[in-house]
């Protein structure tokens, strides 16, 4: 959907599920909407370049998005995955920098609110609560950033499997000492995040199976004991 459909977004209430603005009042949410653009994307449209010189930060609506780069042979490598309610693109509003990632959309009818680097930056500077939250996330992802590299020089593949169906447990719906992951991960999905191939995630998930520790149901993946899969993951990276 084009620019020029904003006024079919940015009423409202537009902006009452994004969890950065839940400290906002409805008018100043509804304010705020005004100030953004607005774009519905199709699944697998690109919604920011990587190297790209917009700095805006994008607020996801409704849908959900997919970061991602890629290497030098044109190989796909994801970082994360963002749910309805979440934003990105923060740190070039911040430091006017090229953007550091692609983000692309997974759902159809993605929609998106954009909002300027000056406007952000008042929103805020102006709001402490705000702040502390932007700051934890960019702390997220710092840490996100250095346990990776540390399993890409220190972990094997399979390892480096456990490492990331664990992170992804972390995030996933609890029942009882499982953590249950849905919508379920690819094989590509979890290969590109760990710089391995969908055959070695395909056996690593079937031994797994074997082993009684995840188990495939319809439309998620059940990690069947979370603790039991820490200590496995705890004990290679003591080791290594």
């Amino acid at each position: 959907m084009p620019d020029g459909s904003a006024a079919a977004f940015a009423q409202d209430g537009a902006l009452d599920g994004i969890a950065l603005l839940a400290p906002l009042s409805a008018s100043e949410r509804a304010a705020l909407a005004r100030r953004c653009r607005w774009r519905r994307f199709r699944a697998g449209e690109q919604i920011i370049d990587h190297q790209g010189d917009t700095a805006e930060v994008c607020f996801i609506v409704a849908g959900r998005v997919r970061v991602v780069t890629h290497s030098a042979s044109g190989r796909e490598i994801s970082f994360d995955d963002i749910e309805a309610g979440g934003f990105l693109g923060e740190m070039s509003a911040i430091d006017g920098q090229p953007r550091s990632a692609s983000v692309v959309a997974l759902t159809e009818g993605t929609v998106a609110a954009f909002l300027a680097p000056k406007p952000f930056l008042e929103l805020v500077a102006g709001h402490p609560d705000l702040a502390v939250t932007v700051m934890r996330r960019l702390c997220r992802i710092a840490r996100i950033t250095t346990d990776r590299i540390v399993e890409m020089s220190t972990l094997g593949a399979n390892n480096r499997v456990h490492a990331e169906l664990l992170r992804l447990a972390r995030r996933a719906r609890r029942e009882g000492p499982a953590a249950v992951i849905a919508p379920i991960p690819t094989h590509a999905d979890i290969a590109s995040r760990v710089g391995t191939t969908r055959e070695t995630v395909a056996r690593v998930l079937g031994e797994l199976s074997r082993d009684g520790l995840v188990e495939r149901r319809p439309g998620a993946l059940a990690v069947l004991d979370l603790a039991r899969l820490e200590a496995l993951v705890e004990e290679v990276r003591s080791g290594s």
